[in-house]
């Protein structure tokens, strides 16, 4: 159970990331190196979510 509450908090993180990123997107002048860093997060996140569920239960 454990483990499902952790992917759950990370795809909460993952969601607010994306919000991030897209708020971001639609700044007039949008920060590119803030936006690759909100992007790095995201997908380090999705890979520890993925990881997660591979494990056996």
């Amino acid at each position: 159970m454990a483990v499902e509450a952790r992917i759950r908090e990370l795809g909460s993180r993952h969601h607010s990331l994306d919000k991030a990123i897209q708020d971001e997107l639609n700044r007039p002048a949008s920060d590119e190196a803030r936006l690759k860093e909100l992007k790095r997060k995201k997908l380090k996140l999705k890979e520890e979510m993925e990881a997660l569920r591979a494990q056996p239960h």
